[in-house]
């Protein structure tokens, strides 16, 4: 996934994290988090290599991708929300097998979607592409 996006950097403090974090793969959350960064300093150079590097590790694990985020600390709610769309994206719903998609527990205890959303989008919402 991180050689995918190569093409599309533009020199900088951001670029260069993410090179980083594809040297990383294979590392702790623990390492990761330390080489580059958790968020905590709210730029994209200290949010955006963690996240990608966090999706890329666990991008078959929806659960397990969230909670890397707050194993990470730092600034928790928008890693969590990145690599949570990410992963999101490729994984859909749970439906057991090798991939682990969005627990159907989590989706009961979150809030409802807003009044705004049609039935279709909403069901949209809740299925992975197909």
């Amino acid at each position: 996934m991180l050689r995918v996006v190569e093409p599309y950097l533009v020199d900088g403090l951001t670029a260069h994290g993410i090179r980083r974090a594809r040297e990383l793969l294979g590392c702790t959350v623990a390492e990761a988090a330390y080489e580059l960064g958790n968020g905590a300093q709210v730029s994209a150079q200290d949010t955006v290599p963690f996240t990608l590097w966090a999706a890329a590790t666990y991008l078959g694990d929806f659960p397990r991708a969230v909670t890397a985020c707050v194993e990470a600390g730092g600034d928790v709610d928008t890693t969590a929300a990145i690599v949570g769309g990410i992963v999101a994206a490729h994984t859909g719903l749970e439906k057991g097998g090798a991939t682990r998609g969005i627990p159907e527990k989590w989706l009961a205890a979150r809030e409802a979607l807003p009044g705004w959303v049609s039935g279709a989008q909403r069901a949209r919402a809740l299925q992975r592409p197909s």
